[in-house]
């Protein structure tokens, strides 16, 4: 049987579709990169915003027009919550229930192993290995689910209540990723931060750090996003391990007291702002990322610039802005005030204005530095040979020319050029 896979959206998504590749891949069937060459195909769905929905719809649109004998899977946090509309797709053979997802493999091949363990899969990922995915770092699930009810949030209704995985079972994995060749692995969860908190552990996500860095070889390990309530206040002397990269992506979601309490954030400015403070005192050459949403129902122009100020304030190098799409089975989908989508819009204009002076003065201080990077794709092809794209230490996405193959490799790059896109550098040597 020939397979299909795709994600749309997190982190979180990616790390499941790759273990459902790599139990498959067990089962003795062949993952293809191409819809057309499939028998079934696989979409794991993102729901956290309105077009990430339509991004769904259009997927499998495009897959069923390109290969009409194939039977399609949804799963993921749209089929959850809009499972009804997912069917009336042509091409849809069935919409899986994100409760059901770990049982994906087995519904496409029911002879498939139910749990195949970790050393039984090591063959497997040293087949699938860093490299021949669109990148060369390990996203590791750590939990799943979430207890906030943050008033915009999807998520929530489509994953239900936090679970963590068990301590052991994420080191074995780790451990096997090295040993099958990656060199990078990424935390990733829906709320990373309440890691062992089901397991009565409220310091289980520092736990699960000092183990990793402890038990396993892994050369990197990265954190993806962070609630900022999550953070104990000794959690950032973690980083004294070289081997934790120096990259927080903590969601601020509002710069407005007023709003994040529409939000039913568990943060204000006051609180975020000591964060940020203590996270740069601890943390060298760190980068901080956030997330926010224009346009919450009720935003006023003074809230909007409170948000622009504070982002303005703590010097984020990149923001992932949204405008605030109303959600089936949010609170914030029935409050009063929407906002109008001009308004949103031109709101929009203005973060992202600001945002991208922002990413660009941060870059700038790598002009004719040296850094490390992790390669990871390749984009094209110039006169100096291949074009690749990687990241740095700490998660700026740099692109070089080279004839040499970089994948997987970690070389010090020296920086030529920097933009509010990432650096342009030229591969020097190798550090491997």
């Amino acid at each position: 049987m020939k397979v299909f896979l795709d994600s749309i959206g997190c982190r979180l998504n990616h790390s499941e579709i790759e273990t459902l590749a790599r139990q498959l891949i067990a089962g003795g069937h062949e993952i293809v990169d191409q819809a057309a060459d499939a028998d079934k195909v696989v979409i794991n769905t993102c729901a956290v915003t309105a077009e990430a929905a339509r991004d769904a719809r259009k997927q499998t649109r495009r897959i069923h027009r390109q290969n009409n004998t194939a039977d399609i899977y949804l799963t993921g946090c749209y089929a959850t919550i809009s499972p009804n509309e997912l069917n009336t797709i042509d091409g849809v053979t069935e919409v899986v229930h994100n409760s059901k997802k770990d049982k994906l493999a087995q519904l496409l091949d029911p002879t498939i192993a139910d749990d195949l363990p970790i050393f039984d899969q090591e063959p497997i990922m040293r087949d699938f290995h860093a490299g021949t995915t669109s990148h060369t770092r390990a996203f590791i699930k750590v939990q799943d689910g979430c207890e906030n009810k943050c008033t915009f949030c999807v998520t929530t209704v489509a994953r239900g209540s936090g679970q963590s995985r068990h301590l052991g079972d994420i080191i074995d994995e780790i451990r096997a990723l090295h040993t099958a060749g990656y060199q990078e692995a990424v935390l990733t969860g829906v709320h990373m931060g309440s890691y062992g908190y089901d397991f009565g552990n409220r310091a289980g996500l520092r736990e699960l750090v000092k183990a990793i860095l402890a038990h396993t070889d892994m050369p990197r390990l990265r954190l993806s996003s962070l609630e900022p309530w999550d953070i104990a206040p000794d959690f950032f002397t973690l980083w004294e391990n070289p081997r934790l990269l120096p990259h927080l992506h903590l969601p601020l979601q509002s710069g407005s007291d007023t709003v994040l309490r529409r939000m039913a954030r568990r943060t204000r400015r006051d609180s975020f702002r000591e964060l940020v403070r203590e996270a740069q005192q601890n943390i060298p050459d760190l980068n901080m990322t956030s997330d926010v949403i224009v346009g919450f129902p009720g935003e006023t122009e003074e809230e909007f610039q409170d948000t622009l100020d504070f982002v303005a304030e703590t010097g984020f190098s990149r923001l992932h802005a949204f405008t605030y799409s109303q959600r089936p089975g949010t609170a914030a989908a029935t409050m009063p005030n929407q906002i109008d989508g001009r308004v949103k819009k031109e709101r929009m204009h203005r973060l992202l204005a600001q945002a991208n002076a922002q990413s660009e003065a941060f870059h700038g201080q790598y002009q004719d530095k040296t850094v490390n990077v992790l390669w990871e794709s390749v984009t094209g092809a110039d006169s100096q040979g291949l074009r690749w794209a990687g990241y740095t230490d700490n998660y700026i996405r740099v692109q070089a020319s080279g004839p040499a193959n970089l994948i997987n490799r970690v070389t010090q790059t020296r920086i030529i050029q920097t933009g509010v896109d990432g650096l342009q550098g030229q591969a020097i040597a190798s550090n491997e």
